[in-house]
């Protein structure tokens, strides 16, 4: 595989994660207010809003594409889901502090 075409990969997966993590984002400000979900936290709405939104929408781009839907690409949406919702609640600050807590410092 070519380093530009793994590249260009790289970043369309960027691509979905920021656009599902800001639409989830959404999402769940407009819902988390519903008389039902005030009593859940606010960080259970958001992973229960990924875990549908993710997998929709591998399958409307697997249908718009004229794609097969295999059973792993509804595997990967669900591990997807997580990384849209570490994201989306603003996670991705804890990630980047674990990265620099185990990252080896030259000194």
């Amino acid at each position: 595989m070519n380093i530009e075409i793994l590249m260009q990969y790289a970043t369309y997966f960027l691509m979905a994660i920021g656009a599902m993590a800001f639409l989830v984002a959404v999402v769940v400000q407009v819902i988390k207010e519903l008389p039902l979900l005030q009593r859940i936290p606010t960080s259970l709405v958001a992973l229960a809003v990924s875990l549908v939104l993710c997998p929709l929408a591998v399958v409307i781009v697997c249908q718009y594409l004229k794609i097969v839907i295999a059973w792993y690409y509804v595997f990967a949406s669900f591990i997807a889901a997580f990384v849209v919702y570490l994201v989306a609640t603003g996670g991705w600050e804890r990630v980047a502090e674990m990265w620099q807590r185990t990252r080896y410092n030259k000194k």
